[in-house]
């Protein structure tokens, strides 16, 4: 057979008639094909030899079947009987050895193996039957090591990419690039939680979902492979979701199954973690964006990922928003999807379509939300914020003295800007849990706290602020009233004393001594736009110097 038209992913899977014909047991007897030459890339399951009429009983199918011809009976009507019995029973070929029994085939025999489509050789030299079945069955139990082989190498790809933070949506990817179908996971009860790869002529993976497997859940198209994939409860034999593998692109193949299955085993130790099947969909909305903000989803195949979860924005600007819990706020176990749900709800008053999901692992809550215009950027902004801190207090996480979540908005476009925005409002979002607290943060205006976040362990960057600001803090922790706050308020009001003064409720006369003594230990002044400058630099880089003190 030529190798160019097997399904992607069968080499190794077994043993056909074909290559049965070219091992040196059964090419020692010069083989020649009577009937079923265009069927000989038929998988050979077994090997059995026999010699009685009702030899087709004992089979199962799959088998080719060594004779000498003396079960094929004398009359022509046994004879049609006989091969009629093994093509129903379908076994892979009938090879008989001429010789003992038969000089030539009965014409009788031919003519129905003809009709039937089964695949009949006849053998003009004597073989050793032995030896024809050790040949065959070695090369079988070879091409099902091959395929564990196969199957074993998606579950090593599919675990590193959960060690190196991918998650669901990586490892259905990797499955439907294995097998050049495309990939579906499923709830339990059949709702579509997530899907990978696409269909002919790259069609739109949820398009394929809709025609095939959406219409036909009862009987599925001949060829689906559907896995169960375990769950974590304490039932024996739960199902947390399935996995679906369609037919659409190429045939599927016994070698795909059993990356499925090994797939299944890698996805049940990321789900026995999701409780409820809403953190499960959280999780994979979750893993979409984050996937979408660290490239590894572009943006021009984004639209068809997200229609697969439910988000159909439409024309108009993207806003991507990142919430991220403080350290001492986990939901821990189901509470991913408390948290996912009451947010959802709480989100539904804005009144836009939203794409949201979660990521455990950094704590983050992320979304995307539809805009009519970039006018509405500030007003829609204040609404999610209040909806998502609203969601955090509906799922009881906020404890007391433990800062609220810190929510920060990126800036709106199109996919590609809405990848760039939430991967800045990640980086961000981590950067703000040093800043005084805001219901929400522009990220384009935490550029320069974001840098100096990132040199937060780089030694000249404390020596900086010990240079800049070091006399002060040393002050504030020997005296009162503390300078800092003083110096602080002063800058972000730009040097305007007089609103300076209303902010810290002081007369003005009190202001000017503070700051004349600002001067004195700093001994600079104030007035200067260098200083002011550095002052404020070292002011921001001190919230995020981790061995610094802040007073």
């Amino acid at each position: 057979m030529d190798s160019r038209h097997e399904p992607r992913g069968t080499e190794g899977a077994g043993i056909t008639v074909q290559r049965a014909l070219e091992l040196p047991g059964l090419r020692s007897g010069l083989p020649e094909v009577l009937a079923g030459a265009d069927r000989l890339n038929r998988t050979v399951r077994w090997v059995h030899a026999g010699e009685v009429p009702n030899i087709a009983s004992l089979l199962k199918g799959g088998e080719l079947l060594l004779t000498t011809g003396y079960g094929l009976g004398t009359r022509p009507a046994d004879q049609r009987a006989f091969v009629r019995t093994l093509a129903e029973r379908g076994i892979a070929a009938l090879v008989v050895e001429l010789g003992t029994r038969f000089t030539r085939l009965p014409a009788a025999l031919v003519e129905t193996a003809r009709t039937t489509g089964l695949p009949l050789v006849q053998l003009h030299r004597e073989v050793p039957f032995v030896t024809v079945t050790e040949e065959i069955h070695t090369e079988i139990v070879n091409g099902h090591y091959a395929l564990l082989q196969r199957a074993e190498e998606v579950h090593r790809r599919c675990t590193e990419a959960l060690l190196g933070g991918g998650g669901v949506p990586q490892v259905l990817r990797i499955l439907a690039d294995f097998g050049g179908n495309p990939v579906f996971l499923e709830t339990a009860d059949g709702q579509l939680l997530y899907a990978a790869g696409t269909g002919p002529a790259d069609t739109d993976p949820l398009q394929v979902w809709e025609g095939l497997r959406g219409q036909h859940k009862d009987a599925p198209p001949a060829g689906t492979v559907l896995v169960d994939v375990p769950g974590g409860g304490p039932a024996t034999g739960s199902v947390r979701a399935r996995l679906v593998l369609l037919p659409v692109g190429t045939p599927t193949a016994p070698v795909h199954r059993m990356a499925a299955e090994r797939a299944a085993g890698v996805l049940a130790v990321v789900l026995m973690q999701a409780r409820q099947e809403e953190e499960l969909a959280a999780r994979g909305r979750g893993d979409f964006l984050t996937d979408l903000a660290e490239g590894r989803v572009a943006a021009e195949d984004a639209p068809a990922q997200a229609r697969v979860l439910g988000f159909k924005p439409g024309a108009g600007p993207l806003l991507p928003v990142v919430m991220r819990l403080a350290d001492g706020l986990d939901p821990g176990g189901g509470g991913w999807a408390v948290l996912a749900r009451a947010v959802a709800e709480e989100l539904a008053a804005v009144g836009v379509p939203v794409l949201l999901g979660v990521r455990p692992v950094e704590g983050r809550v992320l979304l995307l939300l539809k805009l009519r215009s970039e006018a509405e950027r500030p007003a829609i902004a204040d609404r999610v914020a209040a909806a998502l801190r609203a969601g955090v207090e509906r799922a009881g996480i906020q404890r007391p003295g433990v800062r609220p979540p810190v929510v920060v908005v990126g800036a709106a476009g199109g996919w590609a800007a809405a990848s760039a925005g939430l991967r800045h409002a990640a980086e961000t979002a981590t950067a703000a849990q040093g800043l005084p607290e805001h219901s929400w943060y522009d990220a384009r205006r935490l550029d320069i706290d974001l840098l100096l976040w990132r040199l937060r362990d780089h030694p000249d960057l404390a020596a900086f602020v010990d240079r800049a600001i070091g006399p002060l803090r040393d002050h504030d922790r020997r005296s009162k009233p503390p300078l800092l706050p003083t110096l602080e308020t002063y800058l972000a009001h730009a040097g305007r004393k007089a609103e300076t003064a209303r902010e810290l409720h002081l007369n003005r006369q009190t202001l000017y001594n503070r700051l004349a003594r600002i001067g004195e230990l700093l001994g600079t002044d104030l007035d200067d736009p260098q200083t002011v400058l550095t002052l404020s630099l070292a002011l921001r880089a001190r919230r995020h110097v981790r061995r610094l003190p802040q007073t």
